[in-house]
C-alpha cells in the first residue's frame, strides 16, 4: 500500500474519531436531550463529510495522480478508524463511566420516538409495540454498537465511492 494512502488514512481517521469524541463528549456535557436533536446529528455529519473532502483533495494533491481506488482506499481506511474510535468511546462512555446515563438517554429516545410517530399519525398500537421493543433494546450494548458500526461502514463505503469517483485523476485519453 502506498504511504502517503496510509498516512493520510490514519491519520485522518485519528481526527474523526477525535472529533466524534469530542462532539459526543460536549453534548453529554451540554444535555443528553441534544443526542435526538436533527440539527446536531446534521451538524456532525456535515463536519465529518467536510474532512473526509479534505483528505482525498490533500492525497490527491501529494500523489499527484490518484486512482479510484486510491481515493476509496485512503477515505475508508479513515472511516473505519473514526468509527471505532467512536464505537469504543460510545461503549467506554455509556456502560462504564456513566451508565446512568445510558438510561436517561434511552427515556429520552423512547419519548422523542413516541412523539414523532404519534406527529406522523402512526396508531396508538404502532406506536405502543415500537415502544415495547424499543425498552427492551440496549442501543449501547457490545452487539448493539458493533451493528452500528458495520452499518456506518457499509455507508461510509458508498460515500467513499462517491468521493473516489469525483476526485479520481482523469486518465490522458479523457483529458
Amino acid at each position: 500500500m502506498n504511504e502517503i494512502i496510509k498516512k493520510n488514512g490514519i491519520t485522518f481517521g485519528i481526527i474523526l474519531g477525535i472529533f466524534s469524541v469530542l462532539f459526543t463528549t460536549l453534548i453529554y456535557v451540554i444535555d443528553l436531550n441534544l443526542f435526538t436533536s436533527w440539527w446536531f446529528g446534521s451538524a456532525s455529519i456535515v463536519i465529518t463529510i467536510i474532512i473526509g473532502i479534505v483528505l482525498v483533495q490533500k492525497t490527491k494533491k501529494e500523489l499527484r495522480t490518484m486512482t479510484f481506488k486510491e481515493g476509496f482506499t485512503v477515505y475508508f481506511i479513515a472511516a473505519a478508524i473514526g468509527s471505532l474510535i467512536s464505537t469504543v468511546y460510545y461503549y467506554v462512555l455509556f456502560n462504564l463511566i456513566d451508565p446512568q446515563a445510558k438510561e436517561t438517554l434511552k427515556e429520552i429516545t423512547l419519548k422523542y420516538t413516541s412523539d414523532m410517530m404519534v406527529k406522523f399519525g402512526a396508531p396508538a398500537s404502532a406506536v405502543n409495540e415500537a415502544m415495547q421493543k424499543a425498552a427492551e433494546t440496549d442501543n449501547y450494548s457490545l452487539g448493539s454498537l458493533s451493528m452500528g458500526y458495520a452499518i456506518g461502514l457499509v455507508i461510509s463505503a458508498i460515500f467513499g465511492l462517491i468521493l473516489a469517483a469525483i476526485f479520481k485523476s482523469k486518465t490522458p485519453e479523457h483529458l
